[in-house]
C-alpha cells in the first residue's frame, strides 16, 4: 500500500474508467472501489472527479447507463461500455504505452 496516493496526470481518470469498464459494467461507487483496490491505494478518485469524467465520457458517446437497484436497495446508475468506447480504450492504452515507454528511456538510464 502507498504511504500518499498518487496524483492523477491530465487524461489518465478517462482512459483508467474505460478500462475498469472493459471488465464488467459498474456503477461510480464500484470504479472507485476498483481503481483504489487494483493500485494498492495509490489512486484515489474523488467524486469530485469522478462523476463529471462519467458524464463527460457519456456524452461523448463513450459509455452507455442506466439505472439499477443494488443489494442494498439504493438506485445506482450503472456504466458500459460503447462501441465507441472501446475505440478509445484501444486508442488511450496506445497513448499511454507511447508515453510510459517514452519516459522509461529516459528514467531507465538515469542511473539515479
Amino acid at each position: 500500500m502507498k504511504d500518499t496516493p498518487l496524483d492523477l496526470l491530465k487524461g489518465t481518470l478517462d482512459v483508467l474508467i474505460l478500462k475498469t469498464l472493459s471488465r464488467e459494467p459498474m456503477h461510480g461507487y464500484g470504479i472507485s472501489r476498483y481503481l483504489r483496490e487494483a493500485t494498492d491505494e495509490a489512486f484515489q478518485v474523488q467524486e469530485g472527479a469522478l462523476y463529471p469524467a462519467l458524464r463527460r465520457l457519456e456524452e461523448r458517446g463513450l459509455l452507455s447507463a442506466h439505472w439499477e437497484t443494488t443489494d442494498t436497495g439504493r438506485q445506482a446508475k450503472v456504466y458500459a461500455l460503447t462501441p465507441a468506447g472501446v475505440q478509445e480504450l484501444r486508442r488511450g492504452i496506445s497513448s499511454w504505452q507511447g508515453y510510459v515507454d517514452a519516459m522509461a528511456r529516459v528514467l531507465g538510464g538515469a542511473g539515479a
